[in-house]
């Protein structure tokens, strides 16, 4: 995961790399994103609940020529990136 830092310390998701299907890792820019965490604590579209120490981004990403809806989540308990796929909140 990359990410920009602003000086108020909010975070800004620029780009992730993962692995397909085929186990190769593929990179996807993050063209647009949503800040979720004002939202106050609630449950992702995998199960995992966004908390004080999670900060959540919907993010549209270019995959293969469509635009996906993704949701990165950062633990800043545990210093993590997590992606969950999934409806809109």
């Amino acid at each position: 995961m990359i990410c920009q830092h602003k000086a108020d310390g909010a975070m800004i998701p620029i780009k992730f790399r993962m692995a397909d299907d085929d186990g190769l890792m593929q990179e996807y820019k993050v063209k647009s994103y949503r800040d979720l965490s004002h939202k106050g604590p609630f449950e992702m579209p995998n199960g995992i609940i966004a908390t004080a120490t999670m900060f959540p981004f919907e993010c549209k990403i270019d995959c293969f020529g469509k635009e996906k809806t993704v949701f990165l989540y950062y633990s800043s308990f545990d210093h993590v990136w997590t992606m969950a796929t999934g409806k809109r909140l």
